[in-house]
């Protein structure tokens, strides 16, 4: 799925906590209603920062890298908060300005918060009863952040590089179920190879064969959740004719084997 929501809440005079990840790549965005403190983050190679938190910014937390953040909060906090995760979740949150070496959401404008932060309770209000309804909260969520942030990137510098970058992705999408080289993309984007994946991970904050793996084991999930379909044959159509392959690179991206993926969603199934 391009978006897809895990967890959210909306908490009042408790600590800030951190939610687990369930597998894949997922994302924790915070709003601030009310209180102050610091986001420490530790990324490797680079110096230590500090980002003051206070009323009406938000932050982003990406749930791999978990153990590189601290927030120290001063008191009790007034919070939104959204686990979150897709295809296409990195890319919207990097057009936002929103990345491992820049998590803070400041708005450009006074007022513009307020927006985030209504988008944000109506999707905590609605995420389990009405799912389809909270979706669609969350791509005005990613709208909003990308329109406001103040740390947003100018279309006008990165226009060209995004075009490149949606061939690419089309092209994936359109051919994920056959051997796909960076070379094929690069080619088909009109690029040298080294060029494109630089321009690529400047988009999409991930390696073009980071992401080709990613979206081929969403693609596998979505099956295995859906039927009962032999494994074998899940990895075959995404690609994997070795199933011993498959099972790696599905646990390398879900934290699980694609049989535990199966039977937990089963048992979630028969539970609803």
């Amino acid at each position: 799925m391009d978006l897809s929501i895990c967890h959210c809440g909306y908490e009042k005079n408790c600590f800030v906590r951190m939610e687990e990840a369930e597998g894949g790549r997922h994302y924790l965005f915070y709003f601030i209603v009310s209180g102050e403190g610091v986001l420490r983050v530790r990324n490797e190679g680079e110096p230590e920062k500090l980002y003051s938190l206070s009323d009406g910014r938000g932050f982003l937390i990406d749930l791999r890298r978990k153990e590189r953040y601290q927030i120290f909060a001063k008191g009790n906090w007034e919070y939104v908060w959204i686990e979150f995760g897709g295809v296409h979740a990195g890319e919207y949150l990097n057009k936002a300005g929103l990345s491992d070496s820049q998590p803070l959401y400041i708005p450009e404008e006074d007022g513009q918060g307020g927006e985030i932060l209504a988008c944000m309770r109506s999707l905590a209000g609605c995420w389990q009863e009405y799912p389809l309804q909270a979706v669609g909260y969350l791509y005005m969520l990613m709208d909003g952040l990308i329109r406001t942030s103040h740390f947003r990137r100018k279309e006008d510098r990165n226009l060209k590089c995004e075009r490149y970058v949606n061939r690419a992705v089309r092209y994936i999408e359109q051919n994920y179920f056959r051997p796909i080289s960076v070379e094929e993309l690069a080619r088909n984007c009109w690029l040298d190879r080294s060029y494109f994946g630089k321009v690529f991970k400047s988009v999409m904050g991930q390696s073009p064969q980071s992401f080709l793996i990613s979206f081929r084991m969403e693609k596998a999930a979505e099956e295995l959740a859906a039927g009962d379909t032999p494994i074998g044959d899940v990895g075959a159509a995404v690609d994997y004719p070795n199933q011993l392959n498959f099972s790696r690179a599905f646990k390398g991206v879900y934290g699980m084997s694609p049989r535990e993926y199966r039977q937990r969603n089963i048992i979630r199934k028969v539970s609803v």
